[in-house]
């Protein structure tokens, strides 16, 4: 065994990068030791983080941690849903229930799993009805249960624990950062060494021998991480990959961002993220116990950093001169290579694309759970590398592709923004979806009602990130519908007949949970302690 890998080091903290010594620690299970390199933080604002549903059966439960305990160090709150305001025309944002065509403009992307009739996922069975003209009925709200529960602002969660429905996460990016910290340096023996890095020592042949710091700390290892954020002081600056620019696909570039109070005991708390469409991008809600973080992300291209800040505070109501803002650029894209050598790149440093669909954690543990399942030795088996790069190259691109579809297919021309993104190129993978969708067939449907991709089955998940009920939420929610039903359905005259008991059961269920279930405030309390 002289060829196993026995040390690990990670440069820089913060969210990716103490994931990736808890991921990586618990994984070598003793045999490695994993090294930190932090540079002393600079205190930023938290302003929130959203995630998706599989965080705490594919991360936390592979830690062995409880999800409340976690939830209550980290201020955490409950997202059963992305509620997309303002994505089909401008206006105020009014929301609540309405008719596809009423003008009030919301809908959501839902994280509760789509009924099946008939072995037929219920989305097509809608399509049918609403292109006959019997329904006018939208597709969130005629097919999922959770729509009605989320706006009564409804806990996913029973006050005994049971979970009602599927859901993600809100949470402190700093507060889980340094709770990680904890979990890493007290239980999984990692250690933590702070320091600035100031060069990176290589042998002949390229490969990283050790870090040195500003102290003149020099910190060995076999393979290193790169957790630096934007910087990829690693594997962009050290070993010299390409960052690949997709600013062709999506334009926003920048952000502002703060945190705003909140109060709980009045106005409830959502059980959701909010996405509003502005002129020049988008502004998010995550909302916190006692507070929401919020964020617009724009692009510079067609709105001035002081335009932002001046549309964003009018928003809220907030003075532009009293408000302590995070200003943020940020690079779209991903490396040309994750992996390169003995480095890895994970989160920002690897790739990032804006947060529009909550996947900048996902990103980083999904590509720790890669990592573990491609584990090397010191020989560094370029098959392994190459099936590494491979994959995360087609989660990001599917991600992006997935985001980019928002803006292009939202019937939004109002400003030279929403106009601009009707001009840039679709990759030919997201037009061939789109066409399936249009065309009334399945796009990348998992068996079982698409419990793998939700419930932690990663295998599954990398082949099928965003499936066929991602697609229609979105979609049918800005307005595209199928252009015709799913031919196999007119060769199913009973399917087709006997659907409106599952139609039954989502309302009875829904009427059932709208009385059982406490408010998302009530349940946070109580499991708070608050």
């Amino acid at each position: 065994m002289t060829d196993a890998i026995k040390d690990i080091v990670v440069l820089g903290g913060g969210t990716a990068g103490w994931m990736s010594a808890c991921y990586l620690a618990k994984a070598m299970n003793g045999t490695a030791r994993v090294t930190v390199l932090e540079a002393p933080q600079i205190p930023t604002l938290g302003v929130g983080e959203a995630t998706i549903p599989n965080l705490q059966t594919a991360f936390f439960d592979f830690l062995g941690i409880d999800e409340d305990d976690w939830m209550r160090e980290c201020n955490a709150s409950y997202k059963t849903a992305i509620r997309f305001i303002n994505w089909r025309t401008g206006g105020s944002g009014e929301s609540g229930p309405r008719q596809m065509d009423s003008g009030v403009d919301h809908f959501y992307h839902i994280f509760g799993l789509l009924p099946h009739h008939e072995g037929i996922p219920l989305s097509h069975y809608w399509a049918r009805s609403y292109l006959n003209g019997e329904t006018k009925e939208p597709f969130d709200y005629s097919c999922y249960k959770e729509p009605a529960l989320m706006d009564a602002k409804k806990s996913p969660r029973l006050m005994d624990g049971t979970r009602v429905t599927n859901y993600a996460w809100h949470f402190d990016a700093q507060l889980v950062a340094r709770y990680l910290t904890r979990v890493a340096t007290d239980g999984l023996g990692v250690r933590h060494v702070q320091g600035r890095m100031v060069r990176a020592d290589q042998d002949a042949d390229g490969f990283i021998q050790a870090l040195v710091t500003d102290s003149g700390d020099r910190v060995e290892g076999d393979l290193f991480v790169d957790c630096s954020g934007f910087r990829g002081l690693l594997i962009n600056k050290t070993l010299e990959e390409p960052f690949l620019d997709m600013s062709d696909h999506l334009l926003c570039d920048s952000a502002v961002a703060t945190q705003v109070p909140h109060d709980d005991e009045a106005e409830g708390v959502e059980p959701y993220t909010s996405s509003i469409a502005m002129s020049s991008g988008w502004t998010w809600k995550i909302p916190m116990p006692g507070r929401f973080g919020t964020g617009y992300v724009y692009s510079s291209r067609f709105c001035s950093e002081d335009e932002a800040v001046d549309e964003f505070c009018s928003l809220w109501g907030l003075d532009p001169q009293a408000t302590d803002l995070n200003r943020i650029r940020f690079r779209v894209g991903r490396n040309r290579r994750a992996w390169v050598k003995n480095c890895v790149s994970i989160g920002a440093a690897s790739c990032f694309v804006e947060p529009l669909e909550s996947t900048g954690i996902y990103f980083a543990y999904a590509a720790l759970y890669q990592l573990v399942k491609h584990f090397p030795d010191k020989r560094f088996d370029g098959a392994l590398l190459d099936s590494f790069n491979r994959e995360i190259a087609t989660m990001f691109d599917d991600t992006r592709d997935f985001i980019q579809a928002h803006y292009y297919y939202s019937p939004r021309e109002d400003t030279p923004f929403w106009r601009a993104n009707k001009e840039l190129n679709l990759s030919e993978d997201i037009r061939r979806k789109v066409e399936m969708y249009s065309a009334g067939l399945a796009i990348n449907q998992p068996s079982s009602d698409d419990a793998g991709v939700y419930y932690g089955d990663f295998e599954e998940e990398f082949r099928n990130f965003w499936n066929n009920s991602n697609y229609y939420c979105v979609l049918a929610g800005l307005g595209k519908v199928p252009d015709s039903p799913l031919p196999r359905l007119s060769h199913l005259p009973q399917a087709v007949e006997g659907v409106g008991a599952v139609y039954e059961r989502i309302a009875e269920e829904r009427r059932r949970l709208l009385d059982e279930l406490p408010s998302c405030h009530e349940f946070l309390r109580h499991q708070h302690g608050r």
